[in-house]
């Protein structure tokens, strides 16, 4: 289906396809197996200048006023290939995102250059506590005269220990709650601030996850995006923006695994012909498709109003993108594996790969019981206010 995208946007998405299909496919086992992280192809990422399309032209990008929607692209077409070696992208962008949002022009200037040429960030506000409830943070900053000072620990954090560039969330304020959160960026050199131990994960395991580790870490105050206390803002109106994003990495899953179960269904032959000549396993394979094609009308449509400046708030949208899109992974990498058979199952093929990458994106970025409750109480504020 043509999506009307722009001659930038064509170039964008044959770019991803090209180091998907020469860069990525051949290394995703690999890097399955070992776990260790794809610093070659995230540099041939950025040698592609892949990193600028969701950067305002003014600090080295080349948005051009459609980031969201350029970031879906490039991460769906990465994901069909591997969705763990794509989160070193994907998770940059997500770590970008509140200097976008809150980021002064000074702050804006120094950071997001490095980050359109290929520098990684990641954003970290998860603790034990604090996931779904991202207002339990208890990672503490001080102000100590211009610096502030951090102690606390970061869990499961996406690209930790390989990205430059951090944006933190940590509590300045406790007498404030949710209000007393801040959003602070650390980089990876500054003394205090160190990495604990590597996650060993189910999937996307070519992707580093990692603790990070604040011992009276000491951090400028003009690190502070935005207002202090502001940071709990921040968190929402980024996932406002980034969920379309994960929804593409799920969709680029999704699809990647429709394409390998076609392609084994028409090399595949019991009783004497191709498994593609038996009706059920072709409903199987149209139920499959339709869902990916929802899921890609969704995310687009989203991304687009998003970029549109039209939303005042995307909230309700971003989590129907990524919960539909999510559930539609899950479902159809099962059932891809389910076409392969026996064969499905054992790491000597490829898709079981696709199932376990599939799962975790029903989970992080808000799981998709979080994603329907904004949906539910989105629904009833809209009807209460007669709209």
């Amino acid at each position: 289906m043509d999506y009307f995208f722009t001659e930038e946007q064509q170039m964008m998405r044959d770019v991803a396809r090209d180091i998907a299909e020469k860069k990525i496919r051949p290394a995703a086992a690999e890097h399955d197996e070992t776990g260790e992280f794809p610093r070659e192809i995230t540099k041939a990422i950025a040698e592609a200048d892949l990193f600028r399309v969701f950067i305002p032209e003014e600090y080295e990008g080349m948005d051009l006023g459609t980031p969201i929607m350029n970031m879906c692209i490039v991460t769906e077409e990465l994901s069909k290939a591997c969705g763990g070696i794509s989160l070193g992208f994907a998770a940059t962008g997500l770590g970008a995102m509140p200097i976008l949002i809150a980021g002064s022009d000074e702050q804006k200037a120094k950071y997001l250059p490095r980050i359109a040429s290929g520098t990684l960030a990641a954003f970290a506000l998860t603790e034990a506590n604090a996931g779904s409830d991202a207002g339990a943070v208890a990672t503490k900053a001080v102000l100590d005269g211009d610096e502030y000072v951090m102690n606390g620990t970061k869990q499961w954090i996406t690209n930790g220990g390989e990205a430059e560039i951090y944006t933190v969330f940590c509590v300045t304020d406790p007498t404030r709650g949710p209000r007393g959160v801040s959003t602070i960026i650390v980089e990876k050199d500054t003394p205090g601030f160190t990495f604990g131990k590597k996650e060993d994960k189910m999937g996307i395991r070519a992707s580093a996850t990692r603790e990070l580790i604040f011992q009276d870490c000491r951090v400028p105050k003009e690190n502070v995006l935005g207002r202090p206390g502001s940071g709990f803002l921040n968190a929402m109106k980024t996932f406002d923006m980034s969920r379309p994003g994960v929804a593409s990495q799920a969709l680029g899953i999704a699809q990647g695994a429709l394409d390998l179960a076609v392609q084994y269904s028409r090399e595949r032959r019991q009783f004497g012909q191709p498994i593609s000549a038996f009706q059920g396993l072709r409903w199987m394979l149209a139920d499959m498709a339709m869902k990916i094609e929802a899921s890609r009308a969704l995310i687009y449509s989203v991304a687009r109003w998003i970029d549109s400046g039209k939303a005042k708030r995307a909230t309700m949208y971003s989590a129907m993108a990524k919960c539909f899109a999510s559930d539609v992974a899950m479902e159809v990498t099962t059932n891809a594996v389910q076409i392969f058979g026996g064969y499905g199952y054992m790491k000597e093929y490829p898709i079981e790969k696709y199932m376990r990458d599939a799962k975790i994106t029903q989970i992080y970025e808000g799981t998709n019981q979080i994603q329907r409750e904004e949906i539910g109480k989105g629904l009833i504020s809209a009807a209460a206010a007669g709209e």
